[in-house]
């Protein structure tokens, strides 16, 4: 099954994690004690940044004659809503900016240009996700509800077909995301599913009416004869969104290293294990500013599941630091290029298609799933002896165990495989 006993897992004593904590505790003081002018400059002119994107996506796209004109334009509004999407609305609606007590840049106000509403996403994401973040069973984004992403969820026949639920889920990612987020809100205020006229169904069809109106009525409208161009510029603007908001949320939670947990590991964690169960679940993926930027800074995935509402252009400093505490303590800090990250990600989907009799490994010792299991049996005194390194006695923890359990299976395979004659 996935992790029951994350100390255990992690190599990590009582002392340990109590230190860690400390240490992550200290990370956060520092940055919320040095936000000021800097931070506010940087979020004002992402704001202006994306607006003149979308003014000059739009103008292009109903004033030129010239397609190549047009194509430019798509492309500038396919930017802005990135920009919006990723650093603006996912980021402001976590509280990030709360603290310059702007009221165009707060938590409470902020409405994204997506089809689902804010309100929705703040419930399900902030809270649901945030807080049980891959607890089997308790966090809904483990796979969206439409894939299986872990051998601990039962297989089913319909499972067969996620390979092409992916791809219809990544193609229109703001409507799966906004469906989620419906029902999540209905199963939080105890609506009944059925109920059509419920609060959350009203809030839902207003909101997918502004969006829908403003994209597919009211520009194409101005845009007189070319309607149908303006048209399948914003449809194009929205799947480009769309596929690279899915790429960077799937790099940052489904990559191999990225583990699962239980519902009794939950139930009597700590606050220095919930920052432990964060990074474990998390992962990274290499960046440079700009792609950092256009991806939300959530290449840094693993601070901001640590620091949700900490703000994102801090993320690059945070990190520095927090690789520092993993080398301190010899965890695994998960990161890699994207297109690494996505295709484990993309192998999780395709192979959990299948029943588990046609797999090799188990929840124990999957790549995309483990569990403090996989170092029991023979493997035992491998854990044992890993706590101080033997030359030196620098404490070794669950990076070495990691690398050693590997070392452990390669060999057993080459012992049991007959030489050549």
């Amino acid at each position: 099954m996935a992790i029951t006993d994350i100390l255990e897992f992690a190599h990590l004593t009582d002392e340990d994690i109590e230190s860690f904590g400390r240490e992550l505790d200290a990370i956060r003081r520092d940055v919320e004690e040095s936000r000021g002018q800097r931070d506010a400059t940087y979020i004002r002119r992402t704001i202006a940044l994306q607006r003149s994107l979308e003014v000059g996506g739009r103008l292009a796209i109903l004033c030129s004659r010239w397609r190549s004109a047009a194509l430019l334009g798509t492309g500038l509004l396919a930017a802005s809503k990135i920009i919006e999407n990723m650093e603006l609305g996912h980021n402001v609606s976590h509280g990030q900016w709360d603290w310059m007590n702007d009221p165009e840049i707060h938590s409470t106000s902020w409405e994204w240009d997506q089809t689902g509403p804010s309100d929705h996403w703040k419930r399900a994401h902030n809270y649901s996700h945030h807080t049980y973040t891959n607890i089997v069973g308790m966090d809904d984004d483990i796979g969206f509800g439409i894939l299986r992403m872990t051998r601990d969820e039962q297989w089913r026949p319909i499972n067969l077909l996620q390979p092409v639920a992916n791809l219809i889920l990544a193609l229109t990612f703001e409507w799966g995301i906004a469906l989620h987020d419906l029902d999540a809100s209905k199963k939080e205020r105890g609506v009944d599913p059925m109920q059509l006229l419920s609060e959350p169904n009203k809030e839902f069809a207003r909101k997918v009416a502004t969006q829908v109106g403003k994209d597919f009525v009211f520009f194409p409208a101005l845009a007189g004869p070319a309607w149908r161009r303006a048209i399948g510029a914003n449809l194009t603007a929205n799947v480009i969104r769309n596929l690279w908001a899915y790429a960077v949320i799937f790099c940052g939670h489904f990559p191999d290293g990225a583990e699962k947990f239980t519902m009794g590991q939950f139930e009597t964690e700590t606050h220095e294990e919930w920052y432990l169960r964060q990074m474990l679940g998390s992962a990274n993926f290499h960046a440079g500013p700009t792609m950092a930027f256009f991806s939300g800074n959530l290449c840094y995935q693993i601070e901001h599941h640590m620091f949700p509402d900490l703000p994102s252009n801090r993320y690059p400093e945070i990190a520095e630091r927090v690789r520092q505490l993993c080398d301190k303590y010899d965890l695994p800090y998960t990161t890699g290029h994207l297109p690494a990250q996505y295709w484990k990600a993309l192998r999780t989907i395709f192979k959990l298609s299948l029943p588990d009799k046609w797999l090799r490994r188990t929840s124990d010792d999957a790549p995309e799933t483990s569990s403090e299991r996989r170092f029991h049996g023979p493997a035992s005194t491998v854990v044992d002896r890993l706590r101080f390194d033997p030359v030196t006695g620098r404490k070794r923890g669950l990076r070495s165990a990691m690398q050693e359990a590997r070392r452990e299976a390669r060999r057993a395979v080459k012992a049991h495989t007959p030489s050549a004659p």
